[in-house]
């Protein structure tokens, strides 16, 4: 069976892990929540650094833990980024590298050169952990992973050591093993840029339990639990870039269910790149409205009404062709436009943040 069943319980003072998910067999799985709400645990249990006497780990088919059965973590085929890089200060980079494959068979050793070049590393490879930036001591630390032939790699929050220059750099690295990888990855986060730019399935995590999980896309567009990915609730969604207007800097690009002019990212025409629009960005009409500076104005159909954190506003759900996004307005002006489920509407969309 594709995909990994993870079942993990595990009570300690002060703290409960209870989580039972079925997650794909292929993609980026974000696991997001605030510190200590159970991500990094979740994990360790995954790589059986930390053993859950009531557990049970199905990864592709294969038990890797149930009541009867226990694999060891050097007997689990997996790779490991953690927050630090731990390289081999005595070693060269291409020394930490073949280093970490002694424990995979040779017949099993993923190309060597194919992590490297994943990662962009061949120009480091003489050089010792001492003379590379934090960004470049990340990556050697991912290509090692990949190099063991890894059945699913685990990434715990891997960019939260690096400041915002070094972040930025390594993103792009990221997104390409996110494009080329065929195994799952389990990525650990807290930070909604990350999640937003890199994952495809959503677990949400709060008190150690999985609050909510699914396809990015539509959990993020759930009303009875938004989740905030940073200072608003939102979507993203999958677009291609279109058309590139170069007198104005902006691009179209075409998602499922319609267009939107964005800032232009510099992405080459039938690039893939995701759009995340929040809610607070959202406005409503009931006719298409004329003469404004708003570039998007979009027919869509309002799918469901929910109440906001506040009494005086309401959050709105609303489908736009196959795609969600997610209004905020007041209650007020939701009654006096009379706005139910099947209400036909025009969605103005005053920013849209192009992330990659």
């Amino acid at each position: 069976m594709a995909g990994i069943q993870a079942q993990f319980h595990i009570d300690w003072p002060g703290f409960t892990l209870d989580v039972n998910l079925d997650l794909p067999a292929r993609g980026v799985t974000a696991l997001f929540g605030h510190s200590g709400s159970g991500k990094t645990t979740l994990l360790r249990c995954v790589a059986g650094l930390q053993r859950a006497p009531q557990g049970r780990l199905v990864v592709n088919g294969d038990v890797w833990q149930d009541d009867g059965h226990w694999l060891p973590t050097h007997k689990r085929p997996l790779g490991y980024v953690f927050q630090e890089a731990s390289l081999f200060a005595h070693l060269t980079v291409l020394g930490n590298l073949r280093y970490g494959m002694r424990r995979v068979a040779a017949a099993q050793q993923a190309s060597l050169d194919q992590a490297i070049a994943l990662l962009g590393i061949d120009a480091l490879l003489a050089r010792k952990p001492e003379h590379l930036s934090g960004g470049e001591r990340q990556r050697v630390s991912i290509a090692r992973a990949l190099a063991l032939s890894p059945r699913i790699l685990l990434m715990d929050e891997p960019l939260a050591a690096l400041d915002l220059k070094r972040k930025q750099e390594i993103l792009p690295y990221l997104e390409r093993l996110h494009r080329e990888l065929d195994v799952p990855v389990l990525y650990v986060s807290h930070a909604p840029d990350e999640v937003a730019r890199l994952a495809d399935h959503i677990v949400a995590m709060e008190g150690g339990r999985a609050i909510a999980t699914g396809p990015l896309r539509d959990t993020l567009a759930r009303l009875d639990l938004p989740i905030r990915l940073g200072e608003d609730v939102g979507v993203v969604l999958q677009a291609r870039v279109a058309e590139r207007d170069a007198h104005w800097h902006l691009a179209r690009v075409d998602f499922p269910g319609g267009s939107l002019w964005v800032r232009d990212g510099g992405h080459a025409l039938g690039s893939p790149v995701r759009v995340r629009i929040l809610a607070r960005d959202v406005s409503i009409a009931l006719h298409p409205v004329l003469d404004t500076s708003i570039l998007n104005c979009l027919s869509a159909t309002v799918d469901q009404l929910a109440a906001d954190e506040h009494p005086a506003l309401a959050l709105l759900r609303l489908q736009v062709g196959a795609s969600p996004l997610i209004a905020r307005l007041t209650q007020r002006s939701a009654c006096e436009l009379g706005l139910q489920p099947g209400s036909k509407v025009w969605v103005q969309i005053k920013a849209v943040a192009l992330i990659g």
